[in-house]
């Protein structure tokens, strides 16, 4: 009955509900609903699969297991980048969350690609397929993992190790979407080859998915500038603030999956007003990039013993 007046009530929800209902859960929660849904789902898919002996169901719960694990990644990176720094680390180990985005993204490569392998070797020699019940189960697994990643909707579109968690969620449950429509034309028509082919398409998918969040993953390790920062229009701003003559030594990184760091040398016509001028261009900074760790370093005069430091771009 309880559960009967949640889907009512949910279903009732406008736009504007949901999304509130939706910023209100936290990355934590998320992680920790979308742990406990997936092990469930995993015990019941060893146990389903053990009572009616097909194997494919074990070997597709310990590939659910990768799931878990890259969700406990995805959390763990969260939960490190809260902590304070240290003398050692001084920005703490905000950095984590990059790392937690790479690793998911390459381990959804290396499940993709491993699908579609498996999936070219059955072509010419397909194997039975349990139409109804692979449909069942897989059913019940694009409800575990679209739930899932639906925790997680609004927090991937501005965090990469956020994304990287719906990713395996929503593959999972592209993968699963694509078993049942298999399952069922397997029933309808007993074409065992459409099993095989509609894995490798539904692989490729999630391949083309991966693949942006494994280059963004990539070029945050490497410290370039994130997604949706101009540096060209950062030095623009920078250079046209009153009283600035010009910058030199800009460089942008992310700190973390949602924390950017801005460092830049500029030269100034007065030095009147200093703590207010460093101040006012660092909200700007902040507010029209996103960017959370600006430091500014303010020069006189001529600056040419600095410019072996200057960025040659």
């Amino acid at each position: 009955m309880l559960l009967l007046t949640f889907v009512y009530e949910f279903g009732s929800m406008n736009a504007e509900e949901e999304v509130v209902f939706v910023e209100k859960i936290q990355p934590n929660q998320a992680f920790k609903w979308g742990i406990c849904l997936n092990i469930v789902y995993i015990i019941a898919e060893v146990g389903f699969g053990l009572l009616i002996g097909s194997m494919a169901l074990v070997a597709d719960a310990l590939h659910n297991l990768s799931d878990v694990l890259g969700l406990g990644i995805a959390w763990g990176a969260d939960w490190l980048g809260k902590l304070r720094p240290t003398l050692k680390r001084t920005y703490g180990f905000k950095s984590s969350s990059i790392l937690a985005a790479l690793i998911n993204a390459v381990f959804l490569l290396i499940a993709m690609g491993a699908i579609i392998v498996e999936a070219i070797t059955r072509f010419g020699n397909e194997q039975p397929v349990q139409g109804v019940t692979v449909m069942i189960v897989a059913g019940v697994g694009i409800v575990v993992n679209g739930v899932t990643a639906w925790l997680f909707h609004r927090g991937q579109q501005k965090d990469l190790n956020i994304r990287g968690a719906f990713l395996h969620m929503a593959a999972d449950a592209g993968v699963s979407l694509g078993v049942v429509i298999a399952g069922g034309l397997i029933t309808l028509t007993h074409w065992e080859w459409l099993d095989p082919l509609v894995s490798i398409l539904v692989a490729l998918i999630v391949v083309i998915s991966t693949w942006s969040l494994l280059r963004d993953a990539l070029n945050l390790a490497m410290a370039a500038v994130p997604n949706g920062i101009s540096t060209s229009a950062v030095e623009e701003v920078i250079e046209h603030y009153p009283t600035v003559e010009k910058c030199h030594d800009l460089h942008i990184w992310a700190l973390s999956t949602t924390d950017v760091a801005l460092t830049v040398h500029l030269t100034r016509a007065t030095s009147a007003n200093n703590d207010r001028f460093l101040e006012e261009l660092s909200q700007k900074l902040r507010q029209e990039f996103g960017v959370t760790h600006v430091t500014i370093q303010v020069e006189y005069g001529d600056y040419q013993a600095l410019q072996a430091t200057d960025n040659t771009y």
